[in-house]
């Protein structure tokens, strides 16, 4: 029997590199996934969010999707939360919630 993704997830991460590669990507993917949420929240589709932006469907597809390989301007993320009713937060956390003195 094969495992289930979380298994399979959970098994790869025990893995250092494996682990590492997956935190550089994880906030990427959590964008994605946060404006494809208040998307939805607002009840608009990708045609109607791209059209309130003046651009193409396609744009939009392409910017909530988790394997696109680029990586979008901040003003567009403002501009996507804004159209969608929301405002964009930013925050940094520690890479080691232990240290609290600043890398050089």
């Amino acid at each position: 029997m094969r495992p289930s993704f979380k298994e399979f997830k959970k098994k790869a991460l025990q893995r250092p590199e494996v682990k590492k590669k997956y935190e550089l990507l994880s906030s990427g993917y959590d964008l994605r996934k946060q404006l494809i949420r208040i998307r939805k929240e607002a009840g608009l589709t990708q045609e109607e969010i791209a059209d309130r932006l003046n651009t193409k469907k396609s744009n939009i597809s392409r910017l909530e999707n988790v394997n696109s390989k680029s990586s979008p301007k901040l003003s567009t993320i403002e501009e996507y939360a804004k159209v969608a009713g929301f405002k964009l937060e930013i925050n940094f956390k520690p890479v080691d919630p232990t240290s609290t003195s600043p890398n050089p």
